[in-house]
């Protein structure tokens, strides 16, 4: 499988290409062309060009979960392609909020977009088979131990009445190779070693070889995690106990954490970027 980041929160000096706050990855596997997420803005569109990839042949698009910065680019998407459905998990429109020290932000998937183009989005349940030899799955383990440390994530339920995310509108993309499973989560906030756990748990049999997106470790506090440093190893040594061998992340896992991840997973933890392509 070849995989072209079209935007990632970083991009290497002199390139000419946008970074910005989110991600969009395209995919092409056994002659299928995928998209999972479009970023905050169009400026992934941009890049698609720039790169070469032409976003009106893209078969069907993932929306790994319902936060603005991997939601809002399907504005720019729609309008390049006219046929491609977006795969969802029930309640990713839901309203979501972060909790910023000024109070809760809106994070959600803006409402003209799941207004305009409603038609456009399937929701899937359990183990979806999107195409031969790629499914779509939910979380389903939720071990303490290793859920994600994000505690600024909320549901606003009724008017005034916001919940902790239980990120149940949350999904991977999984993509089998001849070394394994690949699993696509881009912000991993239920956290990436539950997540590995449960799809090794739903594909019995099977390997994980490698998982691509963030884990959302990043914090704007003065460490840039927003767990402690014995968090990220303990995650590192268990992708390593449960058969992981590449590891590649970006977006919101963030510098501190993943120079920390590189330590003790090694040289195969790799940092994702704008304009890279991966094959796997």
């Amino acid at each position: 499988m070849k995989i072209t980041v079209l935007i990632e929160n970083t991009a290497r000096e002199g390139c000419g290409l946008f970074p910005e706050h989110g991600l969009s990855l395209y995919i092409e596997y056994r002659g299928r062309k995928l998209l999972l997420d479009a970023g905050s803005s169009g400026k992934f569109a941009g890049n698609a060009q720039a790169l070469g990839v032409d976003l009106s042949a893209v078969e069907a698009a993932v929306l790994s979960h319902g936060h603005y910065d991997h939601a809002d680019g399907l504005r720019q998407f729609f309008q390049r392609n006219s046929r491609a459905k977006v795969y969802v998990r029930p309640g990713a429109a839901g309203p979501y909020f972060a909790k910023d020290p000024d109070g809760y932000r809106y994070i959600g998937i803006h409402r003209d977009i799941w207004k305009d183009f409603r038609d456009r989005f399937v929701e899937t349940e359990g183990v979806y088979p999107l195409a031969e030899g790629a499914w779509l799955t939910p979380e389903t383990v939720r071990d303490p131990a290793f859920t994600g440390q994000a505690v600024n994530l909320f549901f606003k339920r009724g008017e005034d009445s916001f919940i902790p995310d239980d990120y149940r509108h949350e999904q991977s993309l999984v993509l089998e190779g001849e070394k394994g499973l690949t699993v696509f989560n881009s912000c991993s906030h239920g956290g990436i070693v539950n997540i590995v756990r449960g799809v090794l748990e739903q594909f019995p049999g099977k390997n994980v070889f490698a998982t691509v997106g963030g884990f959302h470790m990043f914090s704007k506090g003065k460490t840039g995690m927003n767990c402690g440093p014995e968090y990220v190893c303990q995650v590192a040594g268990a992708l390593k106990e449960l058969g992981v061998e590449e590891i590649y992340t970006g977006h919101c896992t963030g510098e501190p954490a993943l120079a920390l991840l590189r330590e003790r997973f090694g040289p195969n933890c790799k940092a994702l970027s704008t304009g890279q392509v991966l094959y796997l």
